[in-house]
């Protein structure tokens, strides 16, 4: 599919931020995006890559009614060459089409999904960061825009792609997270949209998330919504759990997310000669584990932080500290060795590295 470019007018140009230790995460947005319609009967049409602007919506769209909507999480960087690099956008690529079927929206071809995102890259690559940490971060999306009162998949619909220059995630550092495992509250269900990249289970999920900001934590460890009982993700991240001889984590049984980086973590660490067991973890298990020292380290996946070191676990008022409270040298070896290849400082062995330009 032709991808045209519009014309950027001068007055659209924004001012580029002078310094890189305050950008922030998702604060600041480039120049352009880029923009597809599907239409019934007529397919994928007038790809282009336009100016940044609002969307002029009607207040009747379904996806302000029915929440048809899902999107994507992805990064850019620039090495220390110069050169350009996405780290496994096929694999975003496909997950936004698996949670596209999940809520009934068409597929994007995945050469427009990729391409678009190279091209558009290209032309803002100026909006890149350099400094150590930093990225650009790739929110691609789609939404339902027919104006209809009605429990329908739509007509129409708008997949588009935005830019976000962001900094370091940790700004103050490489350090441990608190946790507090969810007793109460349930994000999804296998068989529901726990595995769709979909805003409602990010909405789902601000309630817990702010009672546990309140109580001093910074996560919410999620349990599964049947029995209340087995572990499965912390909001954003996927989590996974180092034992002396293994790495276990929670299998894709239809309620957590494909994480990209929890795909890219099993395999960097299969190739370190790591056991990896995906499988159901009971929490009485996980604590009892915590309390005897079992388990050495806890951390969390995910494209916005890599990997989160965990320090401290709470469940049903009991807080236990995890190892020494303090990051893991498998943990670390984990984050140093992903960051490593997204940057270009170490070789990329698997093939996960998509160079642009």
């Amino acid at each position: 599919m032709e991808i045209k470019v519009l014309p950027l007018p001068a007055d659209k140009m924004k001012p580029k931020c002078t310094d890189e230790s305050k950008l922030g995460f998702g604060k600041i947005f480039t120049d352009r995006m880029l923009m597809a319609e599907w239409k019934v009967g007529q397919g994928w049409v007038d790809a282009r890559i336009q100016p940044y602007a609002p969307f002029v919506l009607d207040p009747a769209c379904l996806v302000f009614h029915y929440a048809q909507e899902i999107f994507e999480g992805l990064k850019a960087y620039k090495w220390a060459d110069g050169s350009i690099a996405l780290f496994r956008p096929e694999m975003n690529a496909r997950r936004f089409n698996h949670s596209g079927d999940r809520l009934c929206m068409p597929a994007v071809p995945e050469e427009l999904f990729l391409q678009g995102i190279e091209q558009l890259v290209k032309l803002e690559k100026g909006w890149i960061p350099s400094m150590e940490g930093t990225s650009l971060y790739i929110r691609p999306a789609m939404i339902a825009v027919e104006p209809v009162l009605g429990v329908k998949t739509s007509d129409h619909y708008y997949f588009y792609v935005i830019l976000s220059p962001v900094g370091a995630y940790y700004a103050a550092g490489f350090k441990p997270v608190k946790i507090l495992v969810e007793d109460l509250y349930v994000r999804a269900v296998s068989g529901g949209t726990g595995e769709a990249k979909t805003g409602g289970n990010y909405a789902s999920s601000l309630k817990a998330g702010l009672e546990a900001k309140q109580k001093g934590f910074d996560q919410v460890l999620w349990l599964d919504g049947v029995h209340r009982r087995y572990v499965e993700e912390v909001g954003a991240m996927n989590m996974l759990f180092a034992y002396e001889d293994r790495v276990v984590t929670a299998p894709l049984a239809g309620s957590i997310l494909n994480g990209v980086t929890r795909d890219s973590v099993i395999k960097l660490a299969a190739a370190l000669g790591v056991k990896v067991e995906e499988r159901q973890i009971d929490i009485n298990e996980l604590m009892a584990d915590i309390r005897s020292g079992k388990l050495k380290e806890a951390f969390g996946s995910g494209t916005a932080a890599v990997v989160t070191p965990v320090g401290t676990m709470s469940y049903k008022g009991e807080a236990l500290t995890i190892g020494d409270g303090g990051v893991g040298k498998l943990t670390q070896k984990l984050y140093d060795t992903l960051t490593g290849i997204q940057h270009g400082r170490i070789p990329d062995t698997f093939g996960w590295i998509r160079k642009i330009a």
